[in-house]
């Protein structure tokens, strides 16, 4: 078992997740940066614990490509956040409804995903996608909040 005192600090992880997605843009063409804070902040406003905000900021980093599968393991986290991280990760083909039921059987992991899906669906993000894609994911958001049992945008 691993000393608590030597997990990373919420600066430590956000330092890595900045690190793990530098270079990486948005579907706007914003550095991935801003979204992984953003989704921090809602977790934090939401009243999320440390743990859920640690996995905010690293909620993409595996599906991303931005941090591998071993390397979250080995990371000097807390085992809960790297569940959340790890039910949190789309794997590709991966129907919808496994994906969400796996994030609802993970403790926390729903209201991380509530804050990335209200980034995610803020009209001013999606207004500078064409008409299609913005449509796709508007709908594609509704599904996912709809089989989380999230009720607000």
């Amino acid at each position: 078992m691993t000393d608590r005192s030597r997990f990373l600090t919420l600066a430590e992880v956000e330092a890595l997740a900045r690190s793990a997605h530098e270079g990486q843009t948005d579907k706007a063409g914003r550095p991935y940066a801003e979204h992984l804070a953003a989704v921090a902040e809602g977790v934090r406003l939401r009243g999320g614990s440390p743990a859920q905000q640690a996995a905010a900021w690293l909620h993409d980093s595996v599906e991303d490509d931005a941090l591998s599968g071993g390397q979250l393991a080995e990371a000097a986290l807390p085992q809960e956040v790297k569940d959340m991280v790890l039910a949190l990760t789309k794997r590709p083909g991966e129907p919808l409804e496994e994906y969400t039921a796996r994030i609802l059987a993970t403790p926390g992991a729903v209201l991380v995903k509530e804050a990335d899906l209200a980034h995610n669906a803020d009209p001013v993000r999606l207004s500078v996608l064409d008409a299609p894609t913005r449509d796709r994911l508007t709908a594609k958001y509704a599904r996912v909040r709809s089989l989380l049992g999230i009720t607000t945008p």
